[in-house]
C-alpha cells in the first residue's frame, strides 16, 4: 500500500465521520436555536430549559437515522475489506 492509498482511505474515514455526525449535530443546533430564540423571545432564562428538548431530539434524530449510519459503516467496510482482499 503506497502513501496515495493511505491518504485516500483517510480522506474517505474522514468524510464517512462527518457523515455520521451531520444529522445529529444539525438536529441538535437547530432545537438548540429554537429554544434560544423561545427564550429571547419569552424572556425565560432558565439554563436547564434547552437541556431536555435537545436529549430527546438528538434520541429521536439517532434513532431515525441509525439504519442510514449503519449502511454507511457496511459500505465504508466493504470498501476496506476489498482493498484488504485486493493487496
Amino acid at each position: 500500500m503506497n502513501g496515495a492509498e493511505v491518504l485516500d482511505v483517510g480522506r474517505d474515514a474522514l468524510w464517512l465521520t462527518i457523515q455520521l455526525c451531520l444529522p445529529v449535530l444539525v438536529v441538535g443546533l437547530v432545537v438548540g436555536v429554537a429554544i434560544g430564540l423561545f427564550q429571547a423571545l419569552t424572556q425565560i432564562q432558565e439554563q436547564t430549559l434547552i437541556f431536555a428538548p435537545k436529549i430527546i431530539a438528538i434520541f429521536i434524530s439517532l434513532l431515525l437515522f441509525l439504519p442510514l449510519m449503519g449502511a454507511l459503516l457496511g459500505g465504508f467496510m466493504q470498501n476496506i475489506a476489498a482493498r484488504i482482499a485486493g493487496m
